[in-house]
């Protein structure tokens, strides 16, 4: 799921999850008729209201819900196509400040109203638990508004100067001629919507707020790319071009209308989209100059306070940065002690760190950096996910609709993406899940991890947590297109691990990749920490990765540089893991042999995301209930 620019949390609330979910790049992040047809029907049945609830409080609340998320989504255009809606089809969102006070505002007072309008008490458990999550967000969009202008509007791993061409390319469909009308005025409205973001950016970085100086580089490369080829050049086309005749060429019109719409496309890019790119870079170069050398957040103004709440925010919990250090160190340490027995299991002699040289350079690791190498790992991605999709109704009752597909990472994008991601279905249908992996550089993908890869980015992971609770009935759209980093993440690492119990892992190498990718998220603990609270450079970062993981170096140059712009990010997903793996094992040891995975996966699942502590009491209040009945 990409990682959510912090500006976002400046939109009303129904809108900001609307993003977040639609978006759907869940990064480190179909199903067949076999298992369709084994699937139940994904609904909140196990929560529903019991016989003294109040139906009528519940169906005012939820009609109330869904009237406030529609209300933001009416301000975004862009939430309206990765719902797969066509309204507003040639427009961007208002990314002015004067834009987002009026959604902080009115989603403030959405919260007011709330609170003024509905009684709890009276409502049933899956609606008082909506009303919990509705204020848990806007109590935290409050909380930040004072870092309204920290968060990194432009990193050289997202931002809009990336989003501009992957929105068009991946969510804009263009099933007709007005589609594609609608294509080409995005193409023309991008340069405000560039320039509105680029103010953003300028009013931060007077502010005090850079990101390191090393970053400027790689976001210049990135925006010279989307407008490098034709129609700027003599090269081949452009990405944005190149897709946009593959959509039109498809379309069942005559040749002279194609013509005429590709020819208005390429005016666009170059009067209009063009221009925009040059005064980014432009912006990118001046700031260059200045920016700062250090790479903490912790060396901008307040940012040792705004790391804090970061933190908060995407562990769902009050553990302080020291705490989170220390538990990763921990957590290292076992992950070493269980690797060396793998160590042992294969024959190899020597350190553990020798053998991490060893994964790191020997040949059977990796696939060539060709066309054939990259073919094969997304075939052997995608087979991987159909031999787990077989033995699913074992570990679970509840199946998703959406289909899920394997895709490369766009050459356009690659260079600054992370190694692998997961963007959501359009809950409509009209667009599948899909787990890209990133195939620029075949030595920072070896094989030994792509089971657990695949696990995590496709099903069991991402793709089974996230469109079950699209698709989930009975509860408001805010939820069921919202998120936490801590649980969404933490499922997806979660979804590495459970597997084993079940026989996957045969492979001793392939179980190593399972416990090399905890352990690059027990380590992600530590550096994170090490750079925002520590004042770690980036090197010190570097050199930990390297020397406590098999990784290959460019895989943990490439993350290290992830983690300095983003924030807290990393630390969510093991804490949401460990959370989740514990909160399992209270439940066998409780309910002894009556313990079913399926059901506890229901549990977990079956109610969408949620914070850690809402998580802990809805599975100690299910395990009640379990004792109860058996009672």
């Amino acid at each position: 799921m990409s990682i959510k620019r912090f500006r976002l949390a400046l939109m009303s609330a129904a809108t900001t999850i609307a993003l977040a979910a639609c978006s759907g790049e869940t990064e480190d992040g179909a199903v067949d008729t076999a298992a369709n047809n084994n699937a139940a029907a994904v609904s909140s049945e196990a929560d529903a209201p019991a016989a003294n609830d109040n139906p009528d409080a519940a169906q005012q609340i939820n009609a109330w819900f869904e009237d406030t998320f529609e209300a933001g989504v009416a301000r975004s255009p862009m939430t309206q196509t990765f719902l797969g809606r066509k309204t507003n089809y040639g427009a961007w969102n208002d990314a002015s400040p004067e834009f987002a006070e009026e959604s902080y505002r009115l989603s403030q007072a959405d919260l007011a109203y709330m609170r003024a309008t509905f009684d709890p008490a009276s409502l049933p458990e899956s609606e008082q638990l909506s009303y919990e999550l509705f204020a848990y967000d806007g109590e935290r969009e409050a909380e930040g508004w004072q870092w309204r202008d920290h968060g990194y509007t432009f990193t050289p791993r997202s931002g809009p100067h990336m989003g501009v061409p992957s929105f068009l390319i991946n969510n804009h469909r263009v099933d007709t001629v007005e589609d594609a009308e609608a294509y080409i005025s995005r193409i023309r409205n991008a340069g405000a919507y560039l320039d509105q973001n680029a103010a953003n950016a300028q009013r931060s970085y007077e502010m005090g707020v850079t990101t390191p100086r090393w970053t400027y580089q790689p976001m210049i490369e990135t925006s010279r790319n989307v407008i490098s080829g034709a129609p700027f050049d003599d090269g081949e086309d452009s990405p944005i071009l190149a897709d946009f005749r593959s959509k039109v060429d498809a379309l069942d019109i005559p040749q002279a209308e194609k013509d005429r719409l590709v020819s208005e496309a390429e005016t666009a890019l170059t009067e209009s989209l063009a221009p925009a790119y040059e005064r980014l870079i432009a912006m990118f170069g001046e700031q260059e100059t200045a920016a700062r050398e250090t790479d903490g957040v912790w060396d901008v103004p307040g940012g040792s306070e705004y790391y804090a709440y970061m933190l908060r925010g995407y562990t769902t919990t009050d553990m302080t940065a020291e705490e989170i250090h220390d538990l990763g160190l921990a957590e290292v340490e076992r992950i070493h002690g269980e690797m060396e027995a793998i160590m042992a299991e294969v024959g190899f002699e020597g350190t553990l760190q020798d053998f991490f040289e060893f994964m790191r350079t020997d040949s059977q690791f990796y696939y060539g950096n060709t066309d054939e190498g990259r073919e094969r790992y997304l075939s052997e991605a995608t087979a991987l996910i159909d031999t787990m999709r077989d033995a699913l109704p074992q570990m679970f009752n509840t199946f998703p609709e959406a289909e899920l597909v394997v895709r490369r990472v766009e050459e356009f994008r690659e260079a600054s993406a992370g190694k692998a991601f997961y963007q959501r279905p359009a809950p409509n249908g009209s667009r599948p899940g899909v787990y890209y992996a990133n195939l620029r550089d075949m030595a920072d993908m070896p094989t030994y991890q792509m089971e657990a890869l695949a696990y995590h980015e496709g099903i069991p992971g991402h793709h089974m947590q996230l469109a079950i609770m699209q698709e989930l009935e009975g509860v408001p759209s805010f939820r069921r297109f919202g998120g936490y980093t801590a649980y969404t993440e933490g499922w997806g690492l979660y979804s590495e691990y459970f597997p084993v119990e079940f026989g996957f892992y045969d492979d001793p190498y392939s179980d190593f990749g399972r416990l090399a990718m905890e352990l690059w998220r027990a380590c992600r603990l530590v550096v994170d920490t090490g750079l925002h609270h520590h004042r770690w450079s980036r090197q010190e970062a570097v050199d930990y990765l390297a020397e406590n993981t098999p990784n290959p170096q460019g895989d943990i140059v490439n993350a290290i540089d992830r983690y300095i712009v983003y924030p807290g990010q990393a630390t969510a997903y093991m804490i949401g893991r460990n959370e989740i793996v514990r909160l399992r094992e209270v439940a066998r040891e409780e309910l002894g042999e009556d313990f079913d995975i399926r059901e506890y996966h229901d549990v977990v699942l079956r109610q969408g995301a949620l914070p850690l502590s809402v998580l802990e009491r809805r599975v100690e209040n299910w395990i009640e209930a379990e004792q109860a009945g058996a009672e």
